[in-house]
């Protein structure tokens, strides 16, 4: 698994390989995260109030999928080595089983596929498919986003 240098510049797309894989550092979330991040973006009951989230679908007070989404991206960016930062250019997201508070978050990546842009010679796309699980390994989300990454500049001589 690579880790991310923060004093190297980062790959460009042709340092990168298919099936080439990223783990990040955790987060642990806890209630008052949950609740805050619901209050100022996704004001829901099952957000907010435990017992008010009990009698609901989620059985407990559950995070956003937003809120599980920007954690994502936070540990998404400190665990892959793209050179100009994760641009994204669009993504499918799912979310398979609520995230809790308690959890603690890690994030696995995979390279699914590089494709070099023919309109644009200095950039390039990769697909990422990008799982986020809690301490027990259920999958909390997944992610799959096309990324665009440049190219390695060319050297005139």
């Amino acid at each position: 698994m690579a880790e991310k240098d923060q004093s190297a510049p980062g790959f460009y797309l042709e340092d990168l390989t298919v099936g080439q894989r990223f783990s990040s550092g955790t987060h642990t979330l806890d209630a008052d995260q949950i609740i805050s991040f619901a209050r100022q973006f996704d004001p829901q009951p099952f957000h907010l109030d435990d017992d008010v989230a009990k009698g609901t679908l989620f059985g407990g007070l559950a995070a956003s999928g937003w809120h599980t989404a920007a954690l994502t991206m936070k540990l998404i960016v400190q665990s892959t080595p793209f050179s100009s930062g994760v641009i994204g250019s669009n993504a499918v997201v799912k979310w398979p089983r609520p995230t809790r508070p308690d959890d603690v978050l890690h994030v696995e990546s995979e390279i699914m596929s590089l494709t070099p842009s023919k309109s644009r010679p200095e950039r390039g796309r990769v697909v990422m498919k990008s799982l986020t699980l809690n301490a027990k390994g259920d999958v909390v989300q997944e992610l799959e986003a096309t990324i665009v990454v440049p190219r390695k500049p060319v050297m005139e001589g």
